[in-house]
């Protein structure tokens, strides 16, 4: 495709000493990764300045490079923009060309991962080819492929999406991080319909404020919804109503969730063995709903779920029937094994405050004997939230164990001291995450459960940073059953 016909598409100018005719090969942000006929997104970063590298990139043979306009740019053509990120990521959708018809998003601090695969469920339930994208991957009917980041980079996301529409697959729903909507890592597309979960303490280490925090997720409808589409939003969070004013402000076709839902109303939930029966109302006919999942924020993900079905198009009583079909989510409240007194072992990814909690919550119905819980905080990231963590855990457990989670750079036995200041006397400190998880299960009897919380679907253990980095293979929900073969 011609540059000229790139930037027109995408209202930038081409800037000077640039080839209009000149044909663009590809995208790239790495210059490591260009080759003639690139276009090469040159942005400032937390580690590395983008800007350092652009000679290199058109000595590679790049036709463009996006920058900010005080950026030096030589042989190529300069498209200037004061928000290059944003500017790069509308530039590359008009090349990442077809891309599935019908894409929702998803934001909030807990719940995106399980809410987009439910989501992919519901709509493959109906006959729509569909995948999910995030933390899993990028997930479709018969596989997965791992990102390693909940929001990929703009040429990673842009090119999955047109590799799936190739692949044939109509309908996405993916996770919008805060991160991602931060850096512009999901622009260019018509995403339908967008949901907002929750919010709670995360993520400090990198926006400022929570202030910050939730200004960045609402980007998802300030901006990336298009403005006829939807907002799907959970009533039932504190930070609810000033996300249903920002889908107001923008006009879009509001559809709120839970108890204080109006669009799909939450009338009674009752904990059953394997699941919960919800009493659901929605446009004036009441429902019952068998969900195969324990925990009230299960119910609520699948309940936004349903949302986004229902605002891309999809029909009521099918959609609310599929929910009794829905299978678990990788690392989401699943039941990894048995001991041999019979006490079930769950893993969740549970990582904040507020998600630890809810699982405790999930599972506090099913426990007959006590709830022994095994976590840890990771390294590098927001350090004020580990006391806050230590709390959540012991208010709601009979016995905790911290341990490590993902050290990074960061001494382990400091980060689980700062987690043990929230703690009461209930809770013991074994490093080792094997032998806190061993553990735990050794402890427990015929009515107790267990439940491992933090890492979820990781398949690794992150030590050290930089160049001294190391992933040493650490599968939670395998070490669960290896600790009760």
């Amino acid at each position: 495709m011609r540059l000229a016909t790139l930037t027109a598409q995408a209202g930038l100018a081409l800037g000077a000493g640039g080839d209009g005719e000149a044909n663009v090969t590809g995208f790239a942000i790495d210059h490591r990764k260009v080759a003639p006929g690139t276009v090469f997104g040159a942005f400032p970063g937390t580690r590395f300045n983008g800007e350092d590298f652009i000679a290199a990139a058109v000595q590679a043979g790049a036709v463009a490079i996006v920058a900010r306009p005080e950026a030096k740019v030589e042989g190529a053509a300069h498209i200037a923009d004061s928000e290059p990120r944003r500017a790069f990521a509308r530039l590359a959708a008009g090349f990442f060309t077809p891309v599935p018809a019908t894409i929702v998003a998803v934001t909030g601090t807990n719940g995106k991962t399980s809410t987009v695969e439910m989501t992919r469920q519901l709509w493959r339930m109906a006959g729509h080819p569909a995948a999910s994208i995030g933390t899993l991957g990028v997930t479709t009917a018969d596989e997965s492929v791992s990102t390693g980041l909940t929001t990929p980079d703009i040429v990673t996301f842009l090119s999955n999406m047109t590799g799936l529409a190739r692949e044939g697959v109509t309908h996405v729903a993916y996770e919008a991080s805060s991160h991602g909507l931060d850096q512009f890592r999901n622009e260019g597309l018509r995403v339908v319909a967008g949901a907002f979960t929750n919010l709670s303490r995360d993520h400090l280490d990198y926006h400022a404020t929570m202030e910050d925090y939730f200004a960045a997720k609402m980007r998802l409808f300030d901006e990336v919804v298009a403005s006829d589409g939807a907002a799907v939003i959970w009533a039932d969070d504190a930070w609810s109503q000033r996300a249903v004013e920002h889908a107001g402000r923008r006009g879009l076709r509001l559809l709120t969730v839970g108890e204080q839902g109006t669009a799909v109303r939450l009338l009674s939930r009752t904990p059953t063995q394997l699941g919960q029966v919800l009493e659901i109302e929605h446009e004036g006919t009441r429902r019952k709903v068998t969900l195969p999942l324990i925990g009230a924020y299960q119910a609520a993900n699948a309940l936004v779920s349903a949302g986004l079905v229902l605002a891309s198009g999809g029909e009521a009583s099918a959609t609310f029937d599929a929910l009794s079909r829905l299978q678990p989510v990788r690392g989401r409240l699943e039941r990894a094994a048995i001991n041999r007194a019979g006490a079930p072992v769950y893993v969740d990814y549970a990582h904040t405050p507020d998600a630890i909690e809810a699982a405790i919550a999930a599972l506090r119905p099913h426990v007959g004997g006590r709830l022994i819980t095994v976590f840890g905080a990771g390294g590098d990231r927001d350090g004020g939230k580990r006391p806050e963590m230590g709390r959540s855990a012991c208010a709601g457990s009979d016995v905790v164990i911290v341990t490590d989670d993902n050290p990074r750079g960061e001494d382990p036995a400091a980060i689980r001291a700062a987690v043990m200041t929230g703690c009461d006397a209930k809770a013991q400190e074994i490093g080792d995450r094997r032998e806190a998880i061993g553990a735990a299960i050794a402890m427990a009897g015929r009515d107790d459960i267990v439940l491992v919380a933090g890492k979820g679907h990781e398949q690794g253990q992150i030590i050290g940073r930089g160049d001294a980095v190391r992933v040493l293979p650490f599968d939670d929900v395998q070490v669960a059953r290896e600790c009760t073969a």
